[in-house]
């Protein structure tokens, strides 16, 4: 889908604090706030080295819907990298889903209200209606809560329903501070170097059988996994900059 498309997508409907009490709801929405201009200012610093652009622009060029795959720890990378495209991403119900909600709709991201903690059928199926409306759509996919790096099928379940591609990437900043929690949040620092790495495209054939699901669930684990290695070593290797 392109960005001229992805530009008339309206919002899949706002990320209101619903259910919480007023203190809570302007906890939300201050963090919202600081963490929405903490990623503005320090992604704009940043200088990205992509490598594989040419997959995604295979997927553009088979006119294929795209679900963007990526492990919960780079959001924040993500989030400013993919801004404005109209992709839309599944957020859950609690206060920390709500904030984060809050924060990717100020950057273009459109929001599916679900959550594969509450209702794991349901949340796929609200992501697989929006690929069927002609939408992008995005997975952290070890998240909400873990384990770490490990895949959930959602998004091969979407791609054999759907015929979308599956996009896997990762993100690797050379410099960056890491929040101490169960997926190791990365936070890049300001000016940092960032490497993207941009994977094949995996399609599931349309009913496929278990044998084939699994295949596939194990092809984009593999890649996950390849590029997380590659990504994150990648900067041991360089010589480190000087000024001047």
């Amino acid at each position: 889908m392109t960005l001229a498309m992805a530009a008339t997508i309206p919002k899949t409907g706002p990320a209101e604090a619903t259910g919480f009490g007023p203190v809570t709801r302007l906890k939300i929405r201050l963090v919202s706030l600081l963490g929405y201009w903490a990623i503005r200012l320090i992604g704009c610093t940043l200088r990205w080295q992509v490598e594989g652009a040419e997959n995604l622009q295979s997927i553009y060029a088979a006119k294929k819907n795209v679900i963007y795959t990526f492990w919960h720890g780079r959001i924040f990378l993500g989030t400013y990298f993919f801004r404005n495209r109209g992709i839309v991403v599944m957020s859950g119900y609690n206060k920390d889903a709500r904030t984060m909600a809050r924060v990717i709709e100020r950057f273009g991201f459109g929001i599916a209200r679900g959550s594969s903690t509450r209702g794991a059928k349901r949340a796929v199926v609200t992501m697989l209606h929006e690929i069927r409306r002609n939408r992008d759509v995005a997975f952290s996919i070890d998240g909400p809560k873990g384990p770490r790096y490990v895949a959930k099928p959602g998004a091969v379940w979407i791609a054999a329903k759907s015929g979308a591609a599956i996009f896997p990437f990762h993100m690797s900043p050379e410099r960056k501070w890491v929040i101490n929690s169960w997926d190791q949040f990365h936070i890049p620092k300001p000016f940092s170097r960032v490497l993207v790495l941009m994977g094949a495209p995996i399609y599931v054939k349309q009913h496929a059988d278990e044998k084939e699901f699994d295949q596939s669930q194990r092809i984009l684990q593999n890649s996950l996994e390849d590029m997380l290695r590659r990504g994150d070593a990648y900067w041991l290797k360089q010589p480190p900059e000087t000024d001047g």
